[in-house]
């Protein structure tokens, strides 16, 4: 197996021998809340199937199955194999020779805001660097936007990342620094995903300019207080312009107090403090790790903690690119996601950052497309996503592409023909 990439905990699954015999008896025992009459779904004539399964297949970490077949049955697959041992169901697809994966896990994104930032990119392509500055100029919008604008904008982005094939998303508050408008976003969030987070530690208020630890005694109390209800998750921009290691510390531990798992926002800009405090409170992912240190990558590797890469970030700021062959190859686990938001990386598609990851940070395609879903689930400590076994999650794409290599293959090519959330074709 490669470096970096182990297999996402599963439950054992079917072998391509006991497909015929018992496939769909076993559906009920994967999925129990589904009625003998749900109806089943085969998929065949699958040209190549990622499982992310290394028992299955060509016993790699993608578990790659060439002339496959899925069956769905409610929101969960029930059976994975070769075509030709495929069991009865109710309904049948031809996939007509082309590729399935699992639905990408975008475990990074800011999508709870108001305008744009088409000035800053503008002037930023023209020579300006990219500070943390600029998030200031979202957090007006958003703060002058009503809920209503707050939630189309949102769906909007949803909607468009889902054509992309993204079935899971996470997505963070942090453009609102008030307590009213941290929660706000954050109530508008839950309602359309379980990975909420809490990012009252985006940068330090400007209201709070000149008293910062009067804002991290905010963020640690009374806005804590009302957002933790609707998050599951807590994060702090750890960075030079937003928060010391100190800081992030006292943000963090007080969101473990109050039942929020860690993530970090972890060296993008310099060196920093950022992913060995993750590593040590055990935050489920640090996001960018642009800037490492050996030590660094030897705590990455040796925690549970996931390095999230975000190419889009350092594409639409013209930044040195995260050395993800460096991390692979030191045995650390690896996600790749878009950071969608509208300063930084304003781009939905991860399709476009597998392609950037294959391109610009030492990645093979295999490793791209397991990192896009199967290590965006481990950055949630998720194992019922990211994967096509039985008893995962029906979150599949048909690609219009013999190979998931074509995502990065052909660059900017709308290869997504078709996406299946929860067992429910979507697109």
């Amino acid at each position: 197996m490669t470096p970096g990439r182990p297999p996402v905990t599963a439950p054992e699954p079917h072998t391509a021998d006991q497909a015929t015999e018992d496939a769909m008896s076993n559906a009920t025992t994967v999925s129990p809340a589904h009625s003998a009459s749900t109806a089943s779904t085969l998929i065949t004539n699958i040209a190549a199937l990622v499982t992310n399964d290394p028992s299955l297949g060509d016993n790699s970490a993608l578990g790659l199955v060439q002339d496959a077949a899925i069956a769905i049955e409610g929101d969960r697959v029930v059976w994975t194999g070769d075509q030709s041992k495929a069991p009865a169901t109710d309904n049948r697809i031809d996939a007509g020779g082309r590729a399935v994966v699992p639905g990408f896990v975008d475990s990074h994104s800011h999508l709870v805001f108001a305008g744009d930032r088409t000035r800053e990119f503008n002037a930023r392509m023209s020579g300006r660097a990219y500070s943390a500055g600029g998030i200031r100029t979202t957090v007006a919008a958003t703060r002058a936007a009503s809920d209503a604008e707050l939630e189309a904008n949102l769906t909007r982005y949803l909607h468009e990342a889902l054509r992309q094939g993204t079935t899971t998303f996470e997505t963070k508050s942090g453009y609102g620094l008030t307590v009213e408008d941290e929660a706000r976003a954050l109530r508008i969030a839950a309602a359309h995903t379980d990975e909420v987070t809490y990012l009252g530690a985006h940068i330090v208020s400007p209201d709070y300019a000149e008293d910062p630890a009067a804002y991290v005694a905010l963020v640690t109390g009374e806005m804590l207080d009302a957002c933790a209800p609707y998050a599951r998750w807590v994060d702090v921009f750890c960075e030079k312009g937003a928060f010391d290691g100190d800081q992030a510390r006292a943000i963090l531990t007080a969101g473990k107090a109050k039942g929020l798992h860690p993530r970090v926002h972890a060296n993008q800009l310099t060196y920093g403090p950022g992913v060995q405090l993750a590593v040590e409170l055990d935050a489920a992912s640090a996001d960018h790790c642009t800037h490492l240190t050996d030590a660094d990558v030897d705590a990455l590797a040796s925690g549970r903690t996931v390095a999230t890469l975000l190419p889009g970030a350092e594409f639409s700021t013209r930044a040195e690119w995260p050395d993800a062959r460096r991390l692979l190859d030191a045995g650390v686990t690896v996600a790749l996601s878009t950071d969608c938001n509208p300063g930084s990386s304003f781009t939905s598609s991860v399709p476009f950052c597998i392609a950037l990851a294959v391109r610009d940070m030492g990645m093979t395609p295999d490793e791209a497309m397991w990192s896009a879903t199967a290590g965006g689930a481990a950055a949630l400590r998720r194992d019922d996503i990211g994967r096509l076994t039985p008893g995962a999650r029906a979150d599949l794409l048909l690609l219009d592409a013999p190979s998931h290599v074509h995502l990065a293959y052909r660059p900017g090519v709308p290869l997504v023909s078709g996406v299946w959330r929860s067992g429910v074709r979507e697109v």
